[in-house]
């Protein structure tokens, strides 16, 4: 079994950094801590073309990741039974036909790919200065309040984030969150939370007007990760709460923007402020308390999860909203120099 993905478009002449891709790619794979997942996947990416001699050639790059640890029997007794919050009725109503074994197209081991193609642009991305940040703020009820938004440049060190098995820079709010992920663990359930990001030296100009907004691309771009539920830009649902006079971002003598509540966009177009957002996850919708469900035939059953699986996914989707952030910048980042 394997999983892979083919990235048109890319640059020519680009010299990738290997050891940093597969770095990338350690943060989102299985197995790196206590609190997820225990499947052992060592997510090693094999490039089939697009790349010669280090360098990206232009042509579409495309690549494959083996699978190592997967276990198709830990989801046969899902054969004939519909899990709660999976794809699993909505794919057999739709196609008439689904593929038990982990969820197929819904799994979340789809999102190696994209952690793949997104850690390529993210080096592009880099070179040209636009650099990205993403780490979690959020867990249950546990909220960290984050500093720097408005500030041109990114808010925490890398080592801090990494520091934490949750990816909470904030170590007490960390410790606080992974203990509260361990006792939902141990309670056989699943918890939620938020991934905050942020993307400083964006050019201005980024974006198209209505239909190709740059927010809308990348509110698009998180909305097709599994389990994501919402996202918020800026001040978000919290500015509904605020007067004009507030939430407006006004100009100084010199021109440069006294805030930043407009979260780097106006318009659907990039201004030259940082881009910060918030994704919200739901809980793993596996979880080992039993649930009533129905299978096949309609008839009332109930079930439990079996297998490998992660209490709160949030500590290994950073990198995925990284990658999302960086494939949508580069596209639009490509487009407009095409225009210049």
């Amino acid at each position: 079994m394997a999983i892979g993905g083919i990235l048109d478009g890319f640059p020519s002449g680009f010299e990738i950094d290997f050891e940093q891709l597969n770095l990338f790619l350690s943060k989102r794979k299985p197995g790196q801590s206590k609190l997820v997942t225990q499947r052992k996947e060592d997510d090693q990416v094999e490039f089939l073309s697009g790349i010669f001699e280090g360098k990206t050639t232009g042509t579409p790059i495309a690549f494959i990741i083996r699978n190592e640890d997967a276990k198709s029997k830990d989801y046969s007794h899902n054969k004939d039974v519909y899990r709660p919050s999976h794809a699993d009725f909505t794919y057999d109503k739709k196609y008439g036909i689904r593929d038990y074994r982990g969820g197929g197209r819904s799994s979340a081991r789809e999102t190696v790919a994209r952690v793949v193609a997104g850690g390529l642009a993210q080096q592009f991305l880099a070179a040209k200065g636009i650099q990205m940040q993403a780490f979690v703020d959020q867990v249950g009820s546990i909220r960290m309040p984050w500093k720097d938004q408005h500030e041109s440049k990114l808010c925490y060190s890398e080592t801090d984030i990494e520091a934490s098995l949750v990816r909470c820079p904030d170590l007490d709010y960390s410790a606080k969150m992974q203990t509260l992920i361990e006792e939902t663990k141990k309670n056989g359930d699943s918890i939620g939370g938020c991934i905050a990001c942020k993307i400083v030296h964006v050019p201005v100009g980024l974006g198209e007007p209505v239909f190709d907004k740059l927010p809308a691309e990348l509110g698009k771009a998180m909305l097709s990760i599994n389990a994501v539920k919402g996202i918020e830009f800026g001040e978000g649902f919290g500015a509904v709460e605020m007067n004009g006079s507030e939430h407006n971002d006004t100009f100084d003598s010199d021109g440069n923007p006294t805030s930043n509540n407009a979260a780097g966009t106006l318009g659907g177009i990039s201004n030259g402020q940082p881009i910060y957002f918030r994704v919200a996850f739901k809980p793993v919708a596996t979880i080992v308390k039993e649930q009533n469900t129905i299978d096949a035939e309609g008839n009332a059953t109930t079930i439990a999860g079996k297998g490998r699986h992660d209490a709160c996914v949030v500590p290994r989707a950073v990198p995925i909203v990284e990658a999302m952030s960086a494939l949508v910048l580069l596209d639009f980042y490509l487009i407009q120099n095409a225009y210049s």
